[in-house]
């Protein structure tokens, strides 16, 4: 694996062999980005704060022991963007243009999102994260009192737009990945029977598909490897149910910029018609750039019914992401 820059990550033939950050005597560098275009370039990053149901009502009651829960954190996630480079040793100072952080309470967690916009040589990946995680410790710090306990979690790279590796830049219109989620067809124990199947459905829609079998463990991984080639779809089968093991949907979440619920819900429904057990499938499916994802069950029966949901969705889900009327 390559090392990854706090910015943006090598490319080309020389990825392989030189580290961005370090010069020729393995010192740590900051990274020249003057010869780079200057551009407009805006990152979003979420976390989240897991708590309890009693300190949201009294955060939106406003009776908090330290007074404005929502506006501290939100003022904190602003300053910390702006203090970036300060924080982070090898990251660029930047004149930033826009910084934008909401809260949102939910049923027992406070969800955090950042927005940062920036018009330079390099991205604000880590103006986003940063403004995401110091808004999340001072809300820590602003709910201890009441809940020693909270969590501070998931901070992750939700979308990026402008240089090099854009994520709203334009898919692969007759590529699919079918990512299959299954420790004993990764190892060998059984045959994939679900993978072909969804292979040949997208080949009769014109579309290459090509498959991935991963274990369990690995299907975040497999997932941001097939989201990178930016194929048009990303079908995955299996990992979805409530064992320990199955993770697809979290991992399925970690990759799309927007979900898509009503997507999961309708082949959630094509299920309970024939197995009433397809409501313990936590399936989502959700859009990373302009790439679809969806979540299928991994039963061939369940594939078949999932399946028969995208034949009149995705035609038109497809036209819809590259800009086409509803008409």
């Amino acid at each position: 694996m390559g090392f990854v820059s706090g910015r943006e990550s090598a490319s080309g033939p020389e990825s392989a062999s030189r580290l961005t950050h370090l010069d020729d005597e393995g010192r740590a560098r900051m990274v020249d980005v003057g010869a780079k275009p200057v551009t407009r370039r805006v990152a979003v990053a979420e976390g989240v704060l897991e708590t309890t149901a009693e300190v949201i009502a009294l955060i939106r009651d406003g009776r908090m022991p330290k007074g404005d829960v929502l506006a501290t954190a939100r003022i904190a996630g602003i300053g910390g963007a702006k203090r970036t480079s300060e924080l982070i040793p090898l990251a660029h100072l930047l004149p930033l243009d826009q910084v934008v952080v909401d809260l949102a309470l939910e049923d027992a967690s406070v969800r955090i999102r950042a927005e940062v916009a920036v018009t330079a040589r390099t991205g604000v990946e880590m103006e986003a994260l940063t403004a995401v995680a110091v808004a999340g410790l001072a809300l820590h710090d602003m709910v201890k009192a009441v809940d020693p306990d909270c969590v501070l979690g998931g901070i992750r790279l939700v979308s990026k737009t402008g240089g090099k590796s854009d994520r709203s830049a334009a898919v692969d219109a007759g590529a699919a990945i079918v990512v299959v989620a299954s420790t004993r067809a990764a190892s060998g124990e059984r045959e994939d029977a679900t993978g072909p199947l969804i292979a040949d459905w997208l080949a009769e829609r014109g579309l290459r598909a090509e498959v991935v079998v991963t274990p369990d463990a690995d299907v975040l991984a497999a997932l941001r490897a097939a989201v990178a080639r930016r194929p048009a779809v990303i079908l995955t089968t299996g990992g979805t149910g409530p064992s320990p093991t199955d993770r697809t949907p979290e991992s399925t979440r970690a990759v799309v910029d927007r979900e898509l619920p009503g997507v999961a819900e309708a082949i959630r429904a094509a299920g309970r018609t024939s197995v009433p057990t397809a409501d313990l499938s936590r399936a989502t499916a959700g859009l990373a750039g302009r790439t679809v994802v969806v979540n299928l069950p991994g039963s061939r029966g369940g594939v078949r019914d999932g399946l028969g949901v995208l034949a009149e969705l995705l035609p038109h889900l497809l036209d819809q992401v590259e800009g086409g009327d509803h008409g």
